[in-house]
């Protein structure tokens, strides 16, 4: 555990326009919930950059290590329906 006292880390994702996709922005330190939000709103939003925003502990988010990604993705490969090549984009459709 560190020894500084600015609280843990907190990771966040800011969406630019309703229906766009969160993007992460950075981080902030926070002790909880309500200063981490108020943190990131005054580093990240400044110029009004998002319509929405995500905060999250660092210590709660998980990831697949880079040397297991071929295996935990493969099975995927196998599920050719799973891959867009299939549908057609209606008009008018936006973010997908």
């Amino acid at each position: 555990m560190s020894t500084d006292n600015q609280g843990p880390l907190w990771e966040v994702f800011i969406q630019t326009k309703p229906g766009a996709p969160f993007k992460h922005a950075g981080a902030v330190h926070a002790y909880d919930q309500e200063m981490a939000i108020e943190n990131a709103r005054d580093t990240y939003t400044r110029r009004h950059e998002g319509t929405s925003m995500w905060v999250v502990k660092s210590e709660d988010i998980v990831a697949v290590a880079p040397e297991e990604a071929d295996a935990f993705f493969d099975p995927s490969d196998d599920k050719i329906y799973r891959h867009p090549t299939f549908y057609e984009i209606p008009e008018g459709v936006k973010h997908l």
